[in-house]
C-alpha cells in the first residue's frame, strides 16, 4: 500500500471544509487545518474545532492572507484543498503563489465543488464569481501546479431540507415555489458523498489534472420530480408557484447580495440548466471511477 497523502484543508471550518477535513482523517490521511487563533477560541466554531481535534486533526495556525504561515503549513503536506467562500475564491491566488515557492505539491484542489464553470450559462452575480474560478483554472494550469476540480454540483443538504424554498426552515405542506419551470434536470449530491470522493481522488492517477465530475445516476431530478417525490410522502397536492426566468431575473436585481448572489445560481441551475455529458478528454465521472463507494 502506497503512504497516503499528508492533506491541509484551507477554509477548514467552512460549511463544505468540514465535511472533507472528516473525510481526509477517516480514511486514514494525516490530516491539516489551516485555521485562525480566532477561529479556536470562536464559541460558534467550538464544536468544529472540537470534532477536529477528536479525529486527530493537527491545527496550523495562520491564512491566506499571511503568506509565511501559509508557506509553513504547505511544507508540512503533499496535497492542497482549497474550500474558502465565495468572498475568497479570487484571493486563492496567494495559495498559488505559495504552492509556487514551496514546489513540492503533488496535487492543489482549489475551491469548486459547485456546476463546471467552464461550461455554465450564467447571469450577473454569478458571472463574475465563476468568472473568478475560470481564470483560477488557466492560471494554476499556465503555471503548471498538478491539480483536480470537483464538480459537485447541488449540495444536498443546502437544497432538500426545504425543497428549495428560500428563507423556509422546513419542507413546504401547503405551498411551494418552483424556480423556472421545473423540468430542467438537476444534481443533489449529500456533502458526505462530496467529502469522500474528493478525498479519493487526492491520490488517484486518473484526476490527475482533470474535472471530477460527481454526478450519481439516482441524483438526477428536476424541480418538478422533487416536488411530486415530497408530496407522495405527505400524501397532498401542494399549491404551486412557478417563478418564470423574466421574474427570476427581477428579483436577482431587487435582491441584496447574499441572496443575489444564491438566486442568480439557482437560474444557472433551473432556467439554464446543468451540463450532464462529461468531456472525457477533460474529466470523469466520481460513481463510474469510484464504484465500490458509489
Amino acid at each position: 500500500m502506497a503512504e497516503k497523502s499528508k492533506i491541509l484543508i484551507i477554509g477548514a471550518t467552512g460549511y463544505i471544509g468540514k465535511f472533507i477535513v472528516e473525510a481526509s482523517a477517516k480514511h486514514g490521511h494525516p490530516t491539516f487545518a489551516l485555521v485562525r487563533e480566532t477561529t479556536v477560541t470562536d464559541p460558534q466554531k467550538s464544536q468544529v474545532i472540537q470534532n477536529f481535534n477528536n479525529l486527530g486533526v493537527s491545527l496550523l495556525y495562520g491564512d491566506i492572507y499571511n503568506h509565511e504561515s501559509l508557506v509553513n503549513a504547505i511544507k508540512q503536506v503533499d496535497v492542497v484543498i482549497s474550500t474558502v467562500g465565495a468572498t475568497a475564491i479570487a484571493d486563492q491566488v496567494k495559495i498559488i503563489a505559495a504552492i509556487k515557492e514551496v514546489g513540492t505539491i503533488k496535487r492543489f484542489l482549489p475551491s469548486e465543488f459547485g456546476g463546471d464553470v467552464d461550461s455554465m450559462t450564467t447571469v450577473e452575480p454569478a458571472t463574475s464569481l465563476f468568472g473568478e474560478k475560470v481564470k483560477l483554472r488557466r492560471l494554476i494550469e499556465s503555471e503548471g501546479i498538478p491539480h483536480t476540480y470537483i464538480v459537485s454540483n447541488a449540495f444536498a443538504g443546502y437544497f432538500l431540507p426545504t425543497i428549495g424554498q428560500l428563507d423556509a426552515t422546513a419542507p413546504p405542506r401547503d405551498k411551494v415555489v418552483i424556480l423556472g419551470d421545473g423540468n430542467r434536470k438537476a444534481i443533489f449530491v449529500k456533502e458526505e458523498d462530496i467529502a469522500t470522493y474528493t478525498i479519493k481522488a487526492v491520490d488517484d492517477p486518473r484526476t490527475l489534472n482533470k474535472i471530477l465530475h460527481i454526478i450519481p445516476p439516482a441524483n438526477i431530478l428536476s424541480f418538478n420530480e422533487l416536488v411530486s417525490l415530497w408530496e407522495n410522502k405527505i400524501g397532498k397536492t401542494l399549491e404551486k408557484t412557478y417563478i418564470l426566468e423574466e421574474q427570476l431575473l427581477k428579483n436577482i436585481q431587487d435582491s441584496p447580495t447574499p441572496l443575489k448572489i444564491l438566486l442568480a445560481i439557482f437560474h444557472a441551475i433551473f432556467v439554464n440548466g446543468l451540463t450532464l455529458k462529461i468531456d472525457t478528454s477533460s474529466g470523469v465521472e466520481a460513481s463510474e471511477i469510484f464504484p465500490e463507494y458509489h
